[in-house]
């Protein structure tokens, strides 16, 4: 365990300006909170947030992200508050132990909801101040550093999990490769153990083979290197388990196909060093085709930087080269800490500096609830890359699969929304077409275009996934609204009540709604009948219906018992098809007869045919009622009739059956036996048909068939 005096003197040795005060206090502060409390190894409870400190102080980060890796658990384990924590060390510190203490409680959830918004605040959180992330990195590398010592191997697997799917990912984000490097391997050996232990025992073997060989490599590759006049620092690696696995499914090959498990790195001077030595090793050794990238003209979303080659090197063997400068190396090491500027105390670093982490806030703005934000998310950060350019040259990186319509969210919201076409390199595509690395891309926009619902099933990207969704939610709820502002007219006209939205407002409060809109949109989704309303805003409404029920005479004239079919029929066109309205199974109502709409709680308007039984159902709430008529004129789609049919059990019977259907251009869209004998069948079958007309004719063509005994059409 590190000894106080030598926490402060290692961050003294790379900050000497460093707050020694506050570094002891805190470390005493920690060491009493904690007090006898034990970890799962038996080891005392502040070995860990010690160790968490000192994993900081190898990142060189400032005072208070020590002090704050010393404090990160005391809130949430120990009896201490954070009222305590602001008045000993100030607002600053309390405020980022404050958002790590509440990130720590991911990992006491186990349901995903809390999972989502757990992950939500980490987001928010590190946008504000990026070193809440780098905490809570070193805190959870700490903890996987020493998971095997949980009992519970549900639990281990669980926190496995969680760090391959949220963790690693965003250490990879801010450039911190080594901690996602450990991080992935740290997982996979625990979710992942056989094959772990495999691939483990397959390094181990080579290594002893070929015991000298990457020493060898990196001698010859310095050597032609300082040959054609360049001065390099070489180093070589055999890559860790989780990467060699991952190259294995990656391209579905096993690991004696694998060439390239060695990586060796070239750090230069400048970047004309770079391009230079590229060029010295392509001109000495065979290059592997299409395993050259240039993350230096064209740097991924985290800053890091370098050329990447494939090639046939020393001793025939086929490794993997990357080169860069000494800065560019400490970049893909430390990533965003390799910034940190502690000696001018600008040490508030602002989250949304980052493109990516931008784009999380506006994926944040747009999900509808934490559980979509984390599926945007993953979306968002778990996909390979393809960099595309705008016209005037601006990169743009998308994941793997992107479409013209992902390119144009990643743009602007507004620049995807209006998007109706797409050139890519001067040429028109389809906007679900696939781009591709250097891919220019012209967005073409309309103002009167509006994002189509059908986007959302090949778009890749959670924050045009994200838009889609909010806009298709603000057009359900503008149906809803103006669905529920007709019912509420019409309600209110048969009762002889004159309609004003003023007097809607009293009763907002009494539905617990902010706006006469969110009443119209609840009365339209059915959650409150049109009736309830009315008698919020007119309590004696009640008494007079029951003097009505009593004394006939009362009644309104001209009331029908029913809603006439026709006239007055609330237009239903430009409903989100399956959404506002649907059709009820207890009668499938065709084109061509007539219809009645009932209000239905959660699910908008069930369409009934005017005798279907279930309307008895319905007789004593009438606001419930609302009167519509196919509109034969925009309705192209197939309807769905259902017959009752008992067939003879011979050869060939389903045939001639499925045969006559076919010919009178139905469709079989289901079918059910109901129950069999020696001699007959009875079963269920739904036909796609046009209208009603459509049915009778296929019934008909049924009846004159000498296997089919009976068909009607199927009720309730």
């Amino acid at each position: 365990m590190i000894r106080q005096f030598e926490l402060v003197e290692r961050v003294k040795s790379y900050d000497p300006g460093a707050d020694e005060d506050a570094l002891n206090r805190a470390y005493v502060f920690a060491m009493k909170a904690h007090g006898l409390q034990t970890r799962a190894s038996g080891d005392p409870y502040f070995s860990h947030p010690l160790e968490v400190a000192g994993i900081l102080t190898d990142l060189k980060l400032d005072d208070s992200s020590i002090v704050t890796a010393l404090l990160h658990d005391v809130v949430e384990d120990t009896e201490a508050t954070l009222a305590e924590v602001e008045q000993v060390f100030g607002k600053d510190i309390a405020r980022l132990v404050d958002g790590v203490t509440k990130l720590s409680r991911l990992e006491l959830q186990s349901e995903q909801s809390q999972h989502a918004e757990n992950f939500r605040k980490l987001v928010l959180a590190m946008s504000e101040d990026i070193r809440v992330l780098l905490v809570k990195l070193a805190d959870r590398l700490h903890n996987m550093r020493t998971l095997h010592f949980i009992k519970s191997q549900d639990k281990r697997r669980r926190i496995a999990r969680e760090t391959m799917d949220i963790y690693a990912p965003l250490a990879e984000r801010i450039g911190m490769h080594r901690f996602k490097d450990e991080l992935e391997n740290l997982s996979f050996k625990t979710l992942n153990p056989d094959a772990y232990k495999s691939i483990l025992a397959r390094l181990e073997f080579l290594k002893r083979e070929g015991e000298d060989l990457p020493e060898r490599i990196v001698d010859e590759l310095r050597r032609v290197l300082a040959e054609g006049g360049v001065e390099a620092w070489v180093s070589g690696r055999v890559k860790m388990p989780y990467s060699v696995w991952r190259k294995m499914q990656r391209y579905n090959v096993g690991f004696e196909q694998l060439s390239d498990i060695m990586a060796f790195r070239v750090v230069v001077a400048t970047v004309g060093e770079c391009y230079h030595s590229l060029g010295e090793l392509h001109s000495r050794y065979p290059v592997v085709p299409g395993r050259f990238k240039d993350y230096i003209s064209t740097p991924k979303p985290n800053g890091y930087r370098s050329l990447h080659s494939g090639i046939i090197g020393p001793e025939r063997l086929r490794i993997e080269i990357q080169i860069r400068t000494r800065e560019m190396h400490e970049v893909a090491e430390l990533g965003v800490a390799a910034h940190w500027k502690y000696k001018q105390g600008e040490d508030q670093v602002d989250g949304r500096q980052y493109r990516w982490l931008r784009e999380l806030l506006d994926i944040l703005e747009q999900a509808s609830n934490p559980e979509e934000f984390l599926e945007h998310t993953k979306l968002e950060m778990f996909q390979d890359q393809v960099f595309c350019f705008t016209p005037k040259g601006d990169l743009i990186a998308l994941p793997r699969g992107a479409t013209p319509i992902d390119f144009a969210y990643a743009v602007h919201s507004e620049v995807g929304a209006s998007t109706v076409g797409a050139k890519v390199n001067s040429r028109m595509v389809p906007l679900r077409a696939q781009l591709h690395n250097g891919d220019q891309v012209d967005i073409i926009t309309s103002k009167a275009q509006r994002p189509s619902p059908d986007w959302e099933n090949f778009v890749v990207t959670g924050k045009a996934k994200a838009s889609i969704r909010r806009y298709v939610r603000q057009e359900q709820r503008h149906q809803y609204a103006e669905l529920g502002r007709q019912i509420l007219q019409k309600t209110f006209r048969q009762e002889g009540h004159e309609f004003t939205e003023k007097a809607l407002d009293g009763v907002l409060k009494k539905f617990k709604r902010d706006s006469v809109t969110d009443l119209y949109t609840t009365v339209g989704q059915g959650h409150h009948t049109a009736r309830e309303v009315m008698q919020a805003v007119f309590p004696g409404e009640r008494q007079k219906r029951r003097l009505q029920s009593v004394f006939p005479s009362l009644r309104p004239r001209g009331r029908a018992s029913k809603p006439a079919a026709k006239d007055g029929a609330v237009p239903l066109k430009g409903l989100i098809p399956g959404m506002a309205v649907h059709f009820a199974h207890c009668c499938h109502p065709l084109p061509g007869e007539r219809i009645v709409g009932i209000v239905t709680t959660g699910k908008g308007v069930t369409v009934h045919t005017i005798d279907c039984e279930t309307l008895e159902n319905f007789q004593d709430t009438p606001e419930r009622w609302i009167d519509i008529a196919w509109d034969a004129a925009s309705d192209e789609t197939p309807h769905l009739g259902r017959l009752h049919l008992v067939v003879a059990n011979e050869p060939g019977s389903l045939g001639s059956l499925s045969t006559i259907i076919g010919k009178n251009l139905g469709n079989i869209s289901n079918l059910k036996i109901t129950s069999r004998s020696t001699d007959f069948f009875e079963m269920l079958i739904d036909v796609e048909v046009s209208d009603v007309k459509h049915l009778t004719n296929i019934i008909a063509a049924l009846r004159a068939t000498s296997v089919i005994a009976s068909v009607e059409r199927a009720r309730g």
